[in-house]
């Protein structure tokens, strides 16, 4: 492609420049990415004006940016007519911006620097004086110890302390500034317009379950503790460290015992035990799934639990190791506590062997105790402060598919109508960008994509019950001023609004993402978001979509700083990376075992991808690769009065090292003043909020359906949220688990990752394991990347079979699933459990999370390995005899096993699954979609404890209203041989017959089958001798065909 751009070159008369070019790599790859990225040239784009195509500035730049280095590829989403077989591109062949626009600044984390300097050497820490006490907390000056060390940031002298019990278990801690002014206001406060904080309620420091208690020390000054009066133990202490508060660089060290155990901290691809050797980095990055690094969403908040073994006379010691079910043979007890550090910036937390360090790049402390003393309390107490989740639309909880490569309605379609012959239920169908006229938001590819079709598909979609959710991006669009063909409308109405991001100097910031330069909305404007419900508004008024899918949302960048600058004319542009399936990444992994599972093609797979990794030549010569013996590193240091923003002084350990790499610079301004520094991790918050409003104002008195990738405390009361770009690996399978237990944490209940895997090919091993696995996940979809092989549920006979016999318990489940969403959306009650919630004294589950409770009734224990024909569990509570379990495939008890830890028969298409004993379940039954199973018979199931008791609960309304106009609660209760049934609320939307009654650990046949409904002969029971199960049949009629009419009673 490379000689076409010379030809190019050579008929407009300046071979000879191409030819020099050609010799001169280095010259000319320096030049094209000065071109690209420079922002400080005279006379950049303003806001709400485009330069006149007659610029000589912008001639000159897009004929030099064409003539250097520009492998003129064509582009990466060609317009295809309908029928899927003729391909015809509708604008020309794309510049290719350089991989080099988006290299940053070669940086070393601090916590890798040898040179770093440590600020609790350096830095002199702050005296407290002026206190003032309260009922409701306590007032300080804090003062600079002594000589500013300004080791990372200008030290600032003066500190205001303010301590608030809030209530009876939330204590406010908050060290600011004492002086801000509006001009730099947003470097110290996170406004509450952006997020909420909590104020003063009736708590009292004399009836608070915490206490804060503070000193000065001669060496290290200000310090304090939190203390939980009920139990007597320290959450938090930084008595003997050093408090450094400067203006790009917050440190505080808090202490910790060994072993600690703290969950949280997201998000992060790691174990849901955080463990004492971790750095945890916040800042929203669009990084793919890598291991423990900081990815898409930033929760700073965690969950401790300290573990005490009982003694004699109730003495407790602190457990200070790791215990496992083999010497975790003792008495013990546990309570647990919550921080919340409410604060935007970037931020690492280090977590070391004897202590947490906290460290900001700006910012406040801002921090908020939960006392528990349970994780069930703190988890209510933290969603009390940022928001409990949203009522999910009860169809959201079906079944949906994705992918990125569906090129078009047909096949789109065509993958509708296999599931359905293959007779795999099917809620929603998504699409991925290739819906999208070359990318761009809210417009829809005149072709392949056209409008008329498209109503026409979903309309037959939504007779059937079914969805349609397609993908939209976070940045827009910035058309190309030298051709009139290229207008669009979206961003002409958003920059003639000032909705868009800013650079310093007033202009447009314009990045760059798949469509080719783009810009930013500016989220922290009303304008934005009023444009932004205004395009969605017109989008769906052509296309009635039922949902949103919010995607590059941290926010994503392909090139640093303002690089469209200057370069529009050549637009639409393509990424500086190759895509999936284009020439050198074309995608040859695998699964691990693939190569034990299918030997031939992994063999041919292997030889294809060394191929394609081996040095090739080009234009210039032979590739080579070099190396240095030393990197030379990027270092700055502070300016009194100034900041930093684009390479702050510290640097945390960003995955994508440089903060404006793939991502919008921190420099980028929005049109109050403030900073993308300042309110970088809010992005994709903001974006959901803004899609929220816009749906509910589009589709009035409904709830939005949103998923979200870059969330922030807060996003669940509007979205739900995916994984992000995992892999088809064993190994990620296992991980989706804690990912989904820590966003239960963090109140975005609705949680599922790419099933079978996102990127790489999956097989039918991981597939057949992986949708079974999902089914047991709030939010269950299967997606993956352009140009890998297809792995939709019917692409495999096993894996059809797996997943009909996954979402057969689903299905049935539903009901049970609907009733915990709505405990999490009025309570804050979590959906998806770690065993070590539902078991809080049981130290061996600390670091379980190869299991989970969905809600408290069922247990799920899924193979994550491959070849596997088994899987170890744990049923906590069997052992000890305080609990039993029942198959859910059989109805058997659970046998007692000989050690906590037990083998679990789990052959390819199993996954074992089992209702903990206590719980009543109402259930429905499998159907197409979850319109029809809804209007299925009811069943109910009573699963006994210990005691010989059970209960459960039930909530129905219509599914799908935002302020219902009726609801109904059903409580059920089951004791000595009796069945009641408590009914309250006016919805009749479910009010359908009941068809049976399965009563589990029955030990023995009744003396009489005779069953009676309110005292009326209703129907005979059927005894099970092996499962020891009672089954009543035929309940069609009982109730007058209405289970849920009234109260009633079953003897």
């Amino acid at each position: 492609m490379l000689s076409h751009c010379y030809l190019r070159a050579a008929t407009i008369g300046f071979g000879f420049l191409v030819l020099f070019l050609a010799t001169s790599y280095l010259i000319r790859r320096e030049l094209l990415v000065s071109l690209c990225l420079d922002s400080a040239l005279p006379q950049p784009i303003p806001a709400k004006q485009l330069h006149p195509v007659s610029s000589l500035k912008m001639k000159t730049t897009a004929l030099l940016s064409t003539l250097l280095l520009v492998p003129c590829l064509a582009v990466a989403q060609a317009t295809t007519a309908a029928s899927g077989n003729a391909t015809t591109t509708t604008f020309a062949a794309e510049f290719t911006v350089p991989a080099a626009a988006d290299e940053g600044a070669v940086l070393l984390p601090n916590v890798f620097d040898p040179k770093a300097i440590n600020a609790q050497s350096a830095c002199p820490g702050y005296n407290a004086s002026s206190v003032k006490t309260s009922s409701t907390g306590l007032t300080a000056h804090l003062t600079l110890a002594g000589s500013a060390c300004n080791a990372y940031g200008t030290d600032i002298q003066d500190l205001n302390l303010t301590v608030e019990y809030q209530t009876d278990s939330r204590l406010h801690v908050n060290i600011r500034p004492s002086n801000v002014a509006s001009s730099n206001q947003s470097w110290y406060l996170l406004s509450t317009d952006y997020v909420p904080a909590p104020s003063q309620e009736n708590g009292q420091m004399t009836t608070s379950d915490l206490t804060f208690a503070w000193s000065n020390s001669a060496k290290t000054g200000f310090g304090f503790n939190v203390t939980r009066n009920s139990t007597g133990d320290v959450l938090f202490s930084t008595t003997g460290t050093k408090l450094v508060f400067e203006s790009q660089f917050i440190e505080l060290v808090t202490h910790q015992e060994e072993n600690y155990n703290l969950y949280g901290l997201g998000e992060v691809i790691h174990g849901l035990r955080l463990g004492n050797n971790l750095t945890r980095t916040i800042y929203a990055a669009d990084s793919g799934d890598p291991i423990d690094m900081n990815i898409y969403g930033s929760h700073p908040f965690y969950l401790q639990t300290k573990y005490f073994e009982v003694g004699s006379g109730n003495s407790t010691t602190l457990v200070t190791e790791q215990l496992d079910t083999t010497n975790a043979t003792g008495n013990y007890t546990s309570s647990s506590h919550g921080l919340y550090f409410r604060n935007a910036h970037g931020m690492e937390i280090l977590m070391q062997p004897t202590n947490v360090t906290w460290r900001t790049l700006g910012g406040s402390i801002d921090l908020y105790f939960f006392s528990g003393p349970a994780q069930t309390d703190v988890t209510h107490q933290y969603l009390n402060v940022i928001g409990k989740p949203m009522l999910q639309n009860y169809w959201g909880f079906g079944f949906h598919q994705c992918r990125w490569g569906y090129e078009n309605w047909t096949v789109t379609e065509n993958v509708v109508n296999n599931y359905a012959k293959f007779e795999i239920p099917l809620e929603t169908i998504w699409n991925d960008i290739d819906y999208m006229f070359q990318y761009r938001d809210f417009d829809n590819d005149p072709i392949r994509f056209n409008y008329s079709d498209g109503t026409a598909f979903l309309n037959r979609l939504h007779s059937n019950g079914q969805h349609y959710v397609p993908i939209v991006d976070s940045a827009i669009y910035i058309p190309n001023p030298a051709n009139a063909s290229d207008a669009y409308p979206v961003f002409n109405a958003g920059n003639d609004t000032g909705s868009f991001l800013l650079n310093p100097d007033g202009s447009l910031y314009i990045g760059e993402v798949w469509p080719g330069y783009t810009v930013f909305p500016d989220w922290l404007t009303t304008s934005a978001q009023t444009w932004w419900k205004n395009q969605m508004a017109a989008w769906i008024q052509k296309l009635p979509i039922d949902g949103a899918w919010i995607d590059m949302s941290e926010v994503s960048s392909f090139c640093i700083g303002s690089c469209g600058t200057y370069n529009l004319s050549l637009n639409p542009v393509h990424p500086g990376f190759s895509l999936p399936g284009e020439p050198g990444d074309v995608i040859y992994d695998y699964p691990e075992g693939f190569n034990i599972t299918n030997a031939t093609e992994a063999a041919s797979a292997s030889s294809a991808s060394l191929a394609q990794a081996s040095p090739t030549s080009t234009a210039t010569g032979t590739t080579t690769s070099t190396s240095s013996t030393s990197t030379s590193y990027l270092r700055t240091t502070p300016t009194p009065g100034s900041r930093n923003v684009n390479h702050p002084p510290y640097v945390i350990n960003n995955v994508q090292g440089d903060l404006a790499v793939h991502a919008v610079s921190p420099n980028a301004t929005h049109h109050n003043g403030i900073q993308e520094y300042d309110v970088h991790n809010l992005f994709g918050h903001q974006i959901l909020q803004a899609t929220y409003a816009a749906l509910a104002a589009t589709k009035p008195g409904l709830r939005p359906f949103i998923i979200g990738r870059s969330t922030f405390p807060g996003s669940g009361t509007v979205a739900g949220h995916w994984g992000g770009d995992n892999a088809s690996k064993f190994y990620y399978m296992y991980f989706s688990i804690p990912q989904a237990l820590s966003f239960s944490l963090f109140g975005i209940p609705m949680f599922g990752v790419d099933t079978c895997g996102f990127n790489s090919n999956s097989d039918e091993e991981l597939c057949n394991r992986w949708m079974q696995l999902s089914a047991f996940f709030p939010f269950y979809r299967n997606h993956n990347v352009l140009s890998a092989n297809p792995q939709e549920a019917y692409v495999w006979s096993s894996v059809i079979d797996a997943t009909k016999t996954a979402m057969n318990v689903r299905f049935q489940l539903l009901p049970y699933i609907y009733t915990l969403f709505y405990n999490a959306h009025s309570s804050g009650d979590t959906v998806m459990r770690a065993l070590a919630w539902e078991f809080p004294n049981d130290p061996s589950l600390a670091n379980a999370d190869r299991q989970f409770f969905l809600g408290p009734s069922i247990l799920v224990t899924p193979v994550l390995t491959q070849g596997a024909t088994s899987v170890d569990g744990v049923f906590p509570g069997l052992v000890e005899k305080t609990d039993v379990y029942y198959d859910w495939y059989n109805k058997t008890p659970v046998s007692v096993p000989s050690s906590k830890n037990t083998t679990i028969a789990a052959p390819l298409g199993h996954i074992p699954v089992y209702i903990r004993g206590g719980a009543i379940l109402a259930t429905q039954q499998l159907a197409m979609t979850t319109r029809d199973a809804r209007n299925t018979s009811w069943s109910i199931i009573v699963a006994p404890g210990v005691n010989g008791t059970a209960t459960g609960s039930l909530y129905l309304d219509d599914g799908e209203s935002l302020q219902p106009n009726a609801t109904k609660l059903i409580s059920m209760s089951a004791a000595m041989g009796s069945l009641n049934v408590t009914v309250s609320g006016s919805y009749t939307g479910l009010d359908l017959p009941l068809a049976n009654i399965t009563i589990l650990s029955v030990t023995q046949a009744p003396p009489s089958n005779v069953v009676r409904i309110n005292g009326n002969v209703v129907a005979n029971s059927t005894y099970n001798a092996t499962s020891k199960s009672l089954f009543i049949g035929g309940l069609e009629k009982a109730l007058g065909g209405n289970v849920w009419g009234g109260n009633w009673t079953l003897s």
